[in-house]
């Protein structure tokens, strides 16, 4: 009996340790996952505003001329060359484009340059020289600057002055990008599910077939981006850095996963359905039109929601395909060249000027967010119809 007690104890104990584990480590995951968000939102909250300063000018068509002669007006004791190309870059070199929309007014309020940005927001002066801080610094006690909100980095594509440099091409990119691969995997990948489910033989080689899927599906996404090169740009010649190789590369990628999806969303329906359907007379193509199909949509689609997440943050396979090329255009078509956010983020975070640190982390930020909205509406699909047989 003592013995008995005495094990008892012991696997109480056992638990208490195994629950207090349990805890400790759901709340390091949590307090991680806190400690990145903030972090990456800290850094990324910059991105989302930019500094406009006011500036008296003299219209004219030439604008850009216009606002040099306006910085010297306001500054008048900038007289050497170097002086004056140190006026200059306190502003945005779009600042001209700015200054046409504000046509007919004397005061104007153009774009800042990152690096007066970055005083104002983060006073982060380690581009500035001694004459720029002092010129910046008499704005603001002036009360000649404002923050707005940052449009612009929705609105504009990629660029190398980073006040000017947006996600525009990257989100458009991404949305066709997905298209093409949704246009071309879910159809194939049901019916390649179902075909394998309910009417392919089972023999050695569906077996072969079965076993291949799975292996497609775990091998690492850069081997796609190895044979979209060779089939779609060396093979068939298509556009290089178009979202249609994009599209095609990552439905590859994409297939296996919502194949192996469907079919386990097939076997979960009970046989019982099958053999009521055979029952009444219906021919085995009607009934999975008229009943495994309707009954295994709601699994199919949190399958290709997975898959979709899964391919909006891949990069390997596009940039094997061209994909890390410039681009300083928001592509018109699926013809056109493109990128899409994680690039977009690989390019970015290899940029050397400090205010590409903060258009990276709203990048990433706009990823996280895309992927979270998609798990979560995966989560939701799956709660509001599932089935329990």
């Amino acid at each position: 009996m003592g013995r008995e007690i005495k094990n008892l104890k012991k696997r109480n104990a056992a638990e208490r340790r195994f629950k207090i584990f349990g805890v400790a480590s759901t709340a390091f995951a949590l307090a991680f996952l806190a400690i990145l968000f903030v972090a990456i939102f800290s850094k990324a909250s910059g991105a989302f505003w930019r500094t406009e300063i006011a500036l008296e000018i003299n219209q004219n068509e030439d604008y850009r001329q216009a606002i040099k002669d306006g910085l010297r007006q306001r500054f008048p004791e900038a007289k050497t060359i170097a002086e004056i190309n140190s006026l200059y870059q306190l502003v945005s070199k779009a600042s001209n484009l700015e200054a046409k929309e504000q046509s007919g007014k004397q005061q104007i309020w153009i774009s800042a340059s990152s690096k007066s940005d970055m005083f104002f927001k983060h006073q982060n002066s380690s581009a500035l020289n001694e004459n720029q801080l002092l010129w910046l610094s008499d704005l603001k006690e002036k009360n000649e600057i404002r923050k707005v909100v940052n449009w612009k980095f929705f609105e504009f594509a990629d660029s190398r002055e980073p006040e000017i440099a947006g996600v525009g091409a990257g989100l458009v990119g991404s949305f066709l990008v997905m298209l093409i691969f949704l246009i071309f995997a879910f159809p194939i990948a049901v019916m390649c599910a179902f075909y394998l489910e309910e009417f392919a033989p089972k023999n050695r080689l569906t077996d072969i077939i079965e076993i291949s899927i799975n292996n497609l599906a775990a091998i690492p996404s850069i081997i796609y981006g190895l044979l979209g090169l060779t089939v779609y740009l060396q093979f068939m010649h298509l556009p290089r850095s178009s979202s249609l190789v994009g599209g095609m590369t990552l439905f590859m990628l994409v297939l296996p996963v919502i194949i192996i999806a469907t079919r386990n969303t097939i076997r979960s329906i009970p046989s019982s359905i099958r053999d009521a359907g055979a029952a009444l007379g219906a021919s085995q193509m009607q009934v999975m039109l008229h009943h495994l199909l309707p009954l295994s949509m709601p699994g199919i689609m949190t399958g290709t929601i997975l898959a979709v997440s899964r391919a909006l943050g891949e990069t390997a396979p596009l940039l094997m395909i061209g994909m890390v090329a410039f681009i300083a255009d928001i592509p018109q078509g699926f013809t056109d060249p493109t990128t899409v956010l994680p690039v977009q983020i690989y390019l970015w975070s290899d940029s050397p000027e400090i205010g590409f640190m903060e258009k990276t982390s709203a990048a990433i930020l706009l990823l996280l967010t895309f992927l979270i909205l998609f798990n979560l509406v995966a989560i939701i699909l799956r709660k509001k119809f599932e089935k329990k047989w």
